[in-house]
C-alpha cells in the first residue's frame, strides 16, 4: 500500500470515528432528556451505552493517531474492556429492569432518536469495518463491532418502545438485552485473547 492510499484510508477512519463520537455526545443529552421524560430505564441505559461508545472512539482516534505496534495491542485491550462492561452493563440492566418490572411511558422522542441511531451506527460500523481491512488496522476493525452492538442495541430498545407503546409489552427491550449480552462476551473474549490481532500482524504499518 502506498503513502498516499494510507494517508486516505487513515483520514477516512478518523472521520468516521469522529463522525460516532460527534453522534452519541449528542444522543447523551437526547437521551437524558427521553430517558427522565419517559421514567425509561432503557433509555437511560442506552445513553450509557452511548458512553462506552465515545470511550471506544476516542481510543481509536488516539491510536489512529500514531504508529507504535504496543499503542494498538492497548488500544485492543482498552476497546476489549468496553465490550466486557457493555456485557455486564446490559446483563445487569435487563435483570433490573424484568425483576423491577419497571413500566416506562411511551416515548416519542425516544423511538425517532433509536430509529435514527441504528441506522446511523450499522452505516458507521460498516465504514468501519471496511477501512480498517483495508488498512490492516485491528483496533477500528473492533471497535467497528462495538459500533455495531450499539446499532443493534439501538434497534433492540426501539423494539421494546414501540411494543410498549404500542401493545404494553414493557418487557421486550429487557428480554432482548439478554441476546446482547451473549454477542458483546464473546466479542469482549475475542478481543482480549488477541483473536483479532492478526490483522495487525500481518497489515501495513
Amino acid at each position: 500500500m502506498d503513502g498516499v492510499t494510507r494517508g486516505r484510508l487513515l483520514r477516512r477512519g478518523l472521520m468516521l470515528e469522529y463522525l460516532t463520537l460527534g453522534w452519541n455526545v449528542v444522543g447523551l443529552v437526547v437521551l437524558a432528556m427521553a430517558a427522565w421524560s419517559a421514567r425509561s430505564v432503557a433509555l437511560a441505559g442506552f445513553g450509557l451505552d452511548s458512553a462506552v461508545e465515545i470511550g471506544a472512539s476516542t481510543v481509536v482516534v488516539w491510536a489512529l493517531s500514531g504508529t507504535g505496534v504496543a499503542r494498538r495491542r492497548r488500544a485492543l485491550r482498552l476497546i476489549g474492556g468496553a465490550f466486557a462492561a457493555l456485557a455486564v452493563y446490559l446483563l445487569v440492566q435487563s435483570t433490573l429492569v424484568l425483576v423491577a418490572g419497571d413500566h416506562p411511558r411511551p416515548s416519542a422522542a425516544g423511538i425517532v432518536w433509536t430509529a435514527a441511531t441504528a441506522a446511523a451506527m450499522f452505516a458507521l460500523a460498516a465504514g468501519k469495518a471496511r477501512t480498517g481491512r483495508a488498512l490492516g488496522n485491528a483496533v477500528l476493525v473492533a471497535e467497528g463491532r462495538v459500533t455495531l452492538i450499539d446499532g443493534i442495541l439501538a434497534a433492540a430498545v426501539l423494539l421494546g418502545l414501540a411494543l410498549n407503546a404500542g401493545i404494553g409489552w414493557w418487557w421486550a427491550d429487557p428480554a432482548a438485552g439478554y441476546v446482547l449480552v451473549l454477542y458483546a462476551a464473546r466479542e469482549a473474549r475475542q478481543v482480549l485473547s488477541g483473536e483479532d490481532t492478526e490483522p495487525e500482524e500481518h497489515g501495513t504499518r
